[in-house]
């Protein structure tokens, strides 16, 4: 079995695109496909989605800005 590597970057999800292949046309291949190993995308993905999160909290009862302002009040004097 012949082996070839090639590295894309998804830009579509809902496709990968490979190009310059150096297999004949109609000939048979099996496609792996393996996730570079990347924590700082896998951190800033899961922050991305606390964040989302975070903001919906208060989606349907916004906090106004006197609320914020009494509530660093009470911060900053230990209460």
């Amino acid at each position: 079995m012949f082996a070839y590597k090639k590295y894309v970057t998804i830009e579509d999800p809902s496709k990968v695109v490979l190009s310059d292949l150096p297999f004949q046309a109609g000939q048979r291949v099996e496609v792996i496909i393996l996730v570079e190993n990347n924590p700082k995308a896998a951190l800033a993905q899961n922050l991305r989605e606390l964040l989302k999160e975070t903001q919906a909290l208060h989606a349907n009862n916004p906090i106004t800005e006197e609320e914020i302002a009494a509530e660093i009040e009470v911060y900053r004097k230990g209460l």
